[in-house]
């Protein structure tokens, strides 16, 4: 169940704060062939089951970008601000995917709010993402993303 902020400035307030961590996600070859379709993407190592089997990692595996498009997904069950005009994604500073994600892997997100920053539009905020793969000691992604938050008037 998503952490709620009831405004801007109560979530601004959880500076430095784990703000919570999302259901655990399957996602299995349904998911990774239709992201392939979606993108274009078909190299095989995501899309050949028979060859990925005799591949450096013995299966098939996610898509990099198939694991950070799931942050949307993640960060809708872990927080929700409320009383926004709007809040939309404005980039990342920092991504990384220290470990391959095999087809069938659970995955969850956890969000930590790292600063924000008043610009003339609204707020920024970076929030640092880690998706974790169950039974594994590294993370599928670690990012630090941006968005823009304007508190309605």
């Amino acid at each position: 169940m998503a952490r709620v902020f009831k405004s801007l400035d109560e979530f601004k307030a959880s500076v430095g704060e784990e703000i919570g961590v999302s259901d655990w996600h399957t996602i299995d070859q349904a998911q990774i062939n239709a992201f392939a379709d979606a993108t274009g993407d078909h190299q095989w190592i995501h899309v050949d089951v028979e060859a990925a089997k005799n591949g450096p990692f013995g299966g098939p595996i996610a898509h990099g970008y198939l694991t950070l498009s799931l942050l949307p997904m993640f960060g809708e069950q872990i927080y929700e601000v409320q009383g926004l005009a709007f809040g939309m994604n404005y980039g990342a500073n920092k991504l990384r995917f220290p470990s391959t994600v095999p087809v069938d892997s659970r995955v969850r997100g956890v969000a930590t709010l790292k600063e924000t920053n008043e610009i003339p539009i609204g707020t920024q905020v970076i929030i640092n993402f880690v998706i974790e793969i169950e039974g594994s000691d590294k993370p599928a992604l670690v990012a630090e993303v941006v968005y823009v938050m304007a508190a309605a008037s």
